[in-house]
């Protein structure tokens, strides 16, 4: 039986490339953004998949629409398999550069979305007894790097709530898994002045997940390798010797 997939967040970058890959494997796909219905991609992609494809508008930082959307996702093809929240904002911020809301976006959209959409689809996993919630994190949940903490604060505690909530989940029949991934070459990311160690397009990132996703369950999914490899070895460390080598990171022009 082919799955029945909602993505939130699925307009662009990585979310985009995922409704091509899974429309393209016969999946029915949701997806979702807050102007979604208006997107020229999806649309072009609705006409390809008229029976596969549905669309739904959310704003997942309000919780009218998604009060709304939630059920108007479950509807369309009368349940979902699979919730893959995607939702994200991201902003570079020096200390002399900080802008408050800025950091309210990042922590509505990158952490308390997934809190108001899981609240509401919670019932609805529960009555029917199984599914998957796949959450994309980021690597930089594992640490706060050099002028990035607004966006990886709240990947961070997605990661903990995730942690969290995994084994209460899993005796409702529920798999809980996190996705933390290293740069990738969208329109988030061409903010970024710095060097991107490993950078990804967004049909790789896409690529590896799917891949990831069809082996046995596993609580997280991490890539690319070396990057998540130092990152992890950088949360073990002492923070003296972690902190020196992430304050040689910050930019020359900086004191």
């Amino acid at each position: 039986m082919k799955k029945r997939i909602w993505i939130v967040g699925g307009s662009s970058g990585i979310g985009l490339e995922l409704v091509k890959k899974w429309l393209q494997e016969g999946m029915y796909v949701i997806t979702s953004a807050r102007k979604a219905s208006s997107t020229k991609e999806l649309l072009t992609l609705k006409q390809i998949y008229e029976e596969q494809l549905q669309i739904v508008d959310i704003d997942v930082t309000s919780i009218a629409s998604v009060k709304k959307a939630v059920p108007q996702a479950w509807k369309r093809f009368e349940g979902i398999d699979i919730w893959f929240y995607n939702a994200a904002v991201y902003e570079v911020m020096s200390t002399e550069e900080w802008d408050v809301e800025h950091f309210e976006a990042m922590m509505q959209i990158n952490y308390m979305g997934a809190v108001r959409v899981m609240s509401e689809l919670l019932p609805y996993f529960e009555r029917k007894g199984e599914g998957r919630w796949i959450w994309n994190a980021s690597l930089s949940s594992y640490f706060g790097l050099p002028l990035g903490g607004g966006y990886s604060a709240p990947k961070a505690a997605l990661l903990n709530l995730a942690e969290s909530l995994q084994p209460e989940l899993n005796v409702k029949g529920i798999e809980l898994q996190v996705i933390n991934h290293g740069f990738v070459k969208t329109r988030l990311t061409q903010k970024n002045s710095f060097d991107m160690p490993e950078l990804m397009t967004p049909e790789e990132a896409a690529e590896n997940i799917i891949r990831a996703t069809k082996k046995p369950y596993r609580f997280e999914i991490h890539f690319p390798f070396k990057l998540s490899t130092f990152l992890q070895v950088l949360r073990l460390i002492p923070y003296r010797i972690s902190l020196a080598l992430t304050k040689k990171m910050l930019p020359k022009d900086i004191s």
